[in-house]
């Protein structure tokens, strides 16, 4: 790799490779497969699992136990588009041990089809709600015109499932959304929602709080996937700045040694020079010489300087006969486990989410995505395990902001949407935690838990332990002064759902500024304040005390998150230890802390780690105008801010017995006697109702 560029990667992660996830039952299933289907008999199913684990065919067994033995008449498959219609052929799931095929008459898989969605195909999904065959694939629009069409009771008694569950949305405008909180609340289908990433790009809920609570979960983690893996052992992702033409700088990041997937920008990104025709003959000019394209494929063939020849999938062509052949090669059966049959594609818009080439090493992104669901989509096209295939990386190119930029405020948003991206990824493939309330010494709780390693010397009764159990990956650490949820929906998101938490947080503009950017910045005002708002605005529903246990148990997994990197990035650990670095990271930081507690968690600031990352990689010239232009527009306390900040105050005096000191040395104290100050003098001025 070229030594100009500037390639830190933000995560890196390591697995043990033990092959578990990837071994059948003596039904044909995989453990995650194994784990939704012990769930098949509930109504409503939310399955959450990372893409290349199998959820296809998860819900094929699923689908056929409710048609065969729950009185379900018919099953209707709801895909995002038609490409992805292709994971629902037959399969002879009886030939792996199951007790039935799953078939899909031609007709019916309408993502085959030929016309629009507004046409034919919902007439077709008309007739087959009159037919007496059982399953049907549409994509989503399809689906909710024929929703609109026939109206939510011609569904009744019917098993709808949705893939990439992520495209709902709580919004009103969601029609996909609307449809679903309609047959919910008529309560006469079954619904299984699948999806790889349960949060949107938009931080807008997938479904409304009400609706979630009838969901059934099945969690499956990236870190269960890919430490059960045969072959992949390293993923890592980061990003890289650039100055000038993208097509100039992108052999500094792309290895033509790697099977990699190029994303060029999209026309309308400040990154794209507006002709994505010279921008992919550019990127195939600096592989090497051009030798012609292969008559049967459509790919390019191009000679590198060592004498290869690549093999490369131009998909941005617009011409329909070249990209229709390009697309049909790469999609052809027959080459699936063929790693020689194409080395590099490059694509704009297409070969993301449902797009599957196994052999893919390298997910190169150029220019900000517009949302966290769609990067998590592609680099879940380079976490499929091969053979030989022990490394994966995602790269995200972003063009750094110049001195001269007129659209400097587009070029700052862009990095903080790819720092929140890297922040919120190493969080989804992180171990799961589990955050238990650290009792009093001599309590008799104070004792291990089965399965779980709590390293040398073992259980402490008397300190906060952290505890690891390899085969489930999930962490149990013992944290002083931690609140424990009451309810049962609080209890479930603190153990199912603390990563979309964070995806909201991480997304907030103004959190992700002050985190970098303002040496000012009490942590507590984004640990408590901005973590306690989101949650609340989330959460409505949830009691005061639920609240706040939830805020605590995400700012405590997002901060020993980064705790553990930092510690694995400062030491030798993750070259000893390999897939362990992470585990002893966490282990490390409770140690060297004289008491692990809620409070010290509160005064870490989740972005410091990501700041020493950005420092790295962009030039000293670009941080200080991203500094700049951040620090110029901030603003003083808003009279929520303020609100939120005054009861913090009044539970420091019951905590204390004293109002919290304008003068004290104590940076956060002085904050909370700043905010109580702020908020009776908008009290004052009318400024609540």
């Amino acid at each position: 790799m070229n030594p100009e560029i500037k390639s830190v990667p933000s995560v890196s992660v390591r697995y043990a490779s033990n092959g578990s996830s990837t071994k059948a039952n003596e039904l044909g299933m995989r453990p995650m497969q194994e784990r939704a289907y012990e769930k098949r008999g509930e109504q409503y199913l939310l399955i959450k699992s990372p893409p290349a684990s199998g959820k296809s065919r998860a819900l094929m067994f699923i689908a056929l136990d409710k048609l065969a033995n729950q009185g379900i008449k018919q099953a209707i498959i709801v895909v995002p588009e038609k490409s992805i219609g292709s994971s629902f052929h037959n399969e002879p799931l009886s030939k792996h041990g199951f007790w039935a095929d799953w078939h899909v008459e031609p007709k019916w898989n309408l993502c085959d089809a030929p016309g629009n969605d507004n046409g034919g195909k919902v007439n077709g999904l008309g007739a087959f709600l009159e037919s007496g065959d059982k399953v049907l694939v549409c994509t989503h629009a399809t689906f909710r015109f024929a929703v609109d069409k026939f109206g939510i009771a011609a569904f009744d008694d019917r098993l709808i499932a949705v893939d990439e569950f992520h495209h709902v949305s709580a919004n009103p405008d969601n029609k996909l959304g609307l449809h679903l909180g309609e047959f919910i609340s008529r309560d006469r289908v079954h619904i299984v929602a699948m999806t790889g990433s349960y949060f949107r790009g938009d931080a807008v809920a997938v479904l409304s709080p009400q609706d979630e609570g009838k969901f059934e979960s099945v969690t499956y983690t990236y870190y269960e996937q890919l430490n059960g893996y045969q072959y992949l052992k390293q993923l890592d992702i980061g990003y890289f700045f650039y100055a000038d033409s993208y097509a100039d700088d992108i052999l500094k990041v792309l290895n033509p040694a790697e099977k990699t997937i190029i994303h060029i920008p999209n026309v309308n990104s400040r990154e794209s020079t507006k002709d994505k025709i010279k921008e992919v003959e550019h990127i195939i000019e600096e592989l090497g010489a051009w030798q012609g394209t292969d008559p049967v494929t459509g790919f390019q063939l191009v000679k590198t300087a060592d004498g290869r020849v690549l093999r490369i999938a131009d998909l941005v062509d617009d011409d329909p006969a070249k990209r229709d052949r390009v697309s049909a090669a790469l999609k052809d059966a027959g080459q699936k486990n063929n790693r020689d049959h194409v080395d590099i594609i490059i694509a704009l818009g297409m070969a993301k989410e449902g797009f599957d080439w196994i052999w893919c090493e390298h997910a190169l992104t150029v220019g900000y995505r517009s949302s966290l669901t769609e990067i998590v989509q592609i680099i879940g096209r380079a976490t499929r395990d091969a053979p030989g295939k022990t490394r994966a990386r995602f790269s995200n190119l972003i063009a750094e902001p110049a001195a001269a930029d007129d659209i400097v405020t587009e070029a700052v948003n862009d990095t903080l949407k790819a720092i929140a991206a890297s922040l919120l990824m190493e969080q989804v493939l992180a171990p799961r935690f589990e955050f238990k309330p650290k009792n009093p010494q001599g309590h008799p709780q104070n004792q291990p838990t089965p399965g779980f390693d709590y390293g040398e010397g073992g259980y402490d009764p008397n300190k906060c332990n952290v505890g690891f159990n390899e085969e489930s990956g999930k962490f149990q650490i013992e944290i002083k002064g931690l609140a424990t949820p009451k309810s049962e929906e609080a209890t479930r998101i603190c153990q199912e759902d603390l990563n979309e938490v964070i995806a909201a947080f991480v997304q907030d503009k103004a959190t992700i500024e002050r985190g970098l950017f303002d040496e000012e910045l009490v942590p507590e005002e984004l640990t408590q304040v901005r973590m306690g708002k989101i949650v609340k605005d989330k959460f409505p529903h949830l009691d005061a005390e639920d609240q706040e246990a939830v805020r605590q148990h995400a700012v405590a997994a997002l901060n020993l998150t980064q705790k553990a990197k930092e510690v694995a990035a400062g030491s030798a650990l993750g070259d000893e230890k390999g897939n362990t670095a992470f585990v002893d990271g966490v282990r490390k930081f409770a140690m060297d802390v004289k008491e692990l507690d809620i409070d010290l968690i509160d005064r870490v600031n989740p972005f410091g780690e990501a700041y020493s990352i950005l420092a790295k990689t962009m030039s000293e010239e670009s941080l200080k105008q991203v500094a700049a232009a951040i620090a110029a527009k901030r603003t003083s306390l808003s009279p929520e801010e303020a609100k939120v900040i005054a009861k913090r105050a009044v539970e420091f005096k019951r905590e204390r017995g004293r109002l919290p000191s304008i003068s004290s040395a104590d940076a956060w104290e002085k904050h909370l006697a700043e905010g109580a100050a702020a908020f009776v003098r908008f009290k004052d001025e009318g400024r609540y109702e």
